[in-house]
């Protein structure tokens, strides 16, 4: 029994010997396999890091490799460069001549800008002296067509080839071409006296004339008054010697008819010895002027009226209107006050002399008043051919004109025949 159980201890003995050897066994089988295991991990790591510097150094070769190349291209491009002293000399002397050359086109260069220069100078001396001499010549032209009618055109003239002058570089000073509308205003003013002068001489000559005409028609109307009178005389005597004495309508007739002629006489040789007297007539044409305007002026005329016949001849289309004909001792003084007080509303204002007014006839009217007294006047204008022109139909204008041609052929044919 003791054997049994020293055997079952002996094996159960051996089997926890065996179990233990076979622990130790796989504990030292695990502690292999983990070395096992490290060891792998670290060649594995030892490969991979080997990997990593063989492709490293496979880089680095790869960039030496280029780094060679750039240096053999470099190389290769310090040998291109590099010259030989023959081949600087060659390049030494072409520079050299090419110095010279451009040292030869800088000289002409200069002398052709000098020459240049020189040209340009006479050139602006010669458009220089060009200018003066036309601006000398333009004021000669203007100072010689100056009249008394047109300062303004010849000023603008003047302005214009100032300007003129300037726009092609030469230089007119302001103070020059003050001077030039100075000389300007001076000349007109000059031509303007001489007119006046002229206008005056002439007035003075046409006054003579108009008082030897007057005092011509004035003999005139004396002789026709003389015979007219001495006719009154007759028949007066004749009356009387018939009537015995007795007072008739006849006799009436007569004595009335002599103071009638005494008075005309009387009047005339009045006017005859008053050499400012006449008339001054306010009138006006629509249908050549239109309306607004009128026409001051004067006659010393013993028929006013035939003046303004005149003046409505063949000048104009239609006859002039009269307004006002003012009868005064001095009608030189009283046109002259009308024209200055008008002076604003002349239609010419280049020409003075000339009489034509825009003004309102209510205005002229007062301006009468003030300087001669109260008139009659007509205000609005009868314009009777104007106005019968601008209602005539075709039909009666065709007419007349057959009329007048007609006329005009029997008085041509009435001449021949003669």
């Amino acid at each position: 029994m003791s054997h049994v159980i020293v055997l079952l201890v002996g094996v159960v003995t051996g089997a926890i010997c065996m179990f233990l050897y076979a622990m130790e066994k796989l504990a030292r089988a695990a502690r292999r396999e983990l070395e096992l295991q490290s060891l792998t991990a670290r060649a594995r790591d030892e490969v991979a890091a080997a990997q990593d510097q063989r492709r490293g150094l496979t880089q680095r070769e790869f960039d030496l490799g280029r780094r060679d190349a750039n240096l053999e291209a470099q190389r290769a491009d310090l040998a291109r460069r590099i010259v030989s002293y023959v081949e600087l000399q060659d390049e030494n002397a072409i520079l050299k001549r090419d110095l010279q050359n451009i040292d030869v086109n800088l000289h002409k260069l200069q002398l052709d800008g000098e020459l240049r220069h020189q040209r340009q100078e006479h050139l602006d001396r010669r458009a220089t002296d060009l200018a003066k001499r036309y601006l000398a010549e333009t004021v000669k032209a203007v100072g010689a067509a100056l009249n008394p009618n047109n300062f303004a055109a010849c000023k603008q003239r003047l302005v214009d080839v100032i300007e003129r002058c300037r726009d092609i570089g030469f230089d007119v000073p302001a103070d020059e071409e003050a001077r030039l509308v100075a000389d300007l205003r001076a000349d007109f003013e000059r031509a303007v006296k001489a007119a006046f002068e002229r206008e005056e001489q002439a007035r003075i000559k046409a006054q003579i004339r108009e008082e030897e005409k007057l005092r011509r028609e004035v003999e005139r109307e004396l002789k026709q008054l003389d015979r007219e009178q001495a006719a009154v005389h007759a028949a007066l005597d004749k009356a009387l010697a018939d009537a015995h004495g007795a007072h008739t309508a006849e006799i009436e007739h007569l004595q009335a008819r002599l103071a009638e002629a005494e008075a005309k006489s009387q009047r005339a040789i009045s006017l005859a010895q008053q050499t400012k007297a006449g008339n001054v007539y306010i009138i006006s044409n629509i249908g050549s002027f239109g309306p607004g305007i009128f026409k001051v002026g004067m006659t010393r005329r013993l028929e006013p009226m035939d003046r303004v016949r005149e003046l409505g001849d063949a000048s104009v289309p239609f006859p002039f209107d009269v307004h006002m004909m003012i009868s005064c001792t001095d009608a030189p003084s009283l046109e002259n006050a009308l024209h200055r007080a008008l002076h604003r509303s002349r239609l010419n204002k280049t020409n003075p002399r000339k009489e034509f007014f825009r003004a309102d006839i209510d205005q002229i009217a007062a301006l009468v008043r003030e300087h001669h007294g109260e008139i009659r006047y007509v205000a609005d204008p009868e314009a009777l051919q104007f106005r019968q022109s601008q209602e005539m139909s075709e039909e009666d204008a065709e007419f007349i004109e057959q009329t007048y041609d007609a006329a005009e052929e029997d008085s041509t044919a009435v001449v021949d025949d003669a």
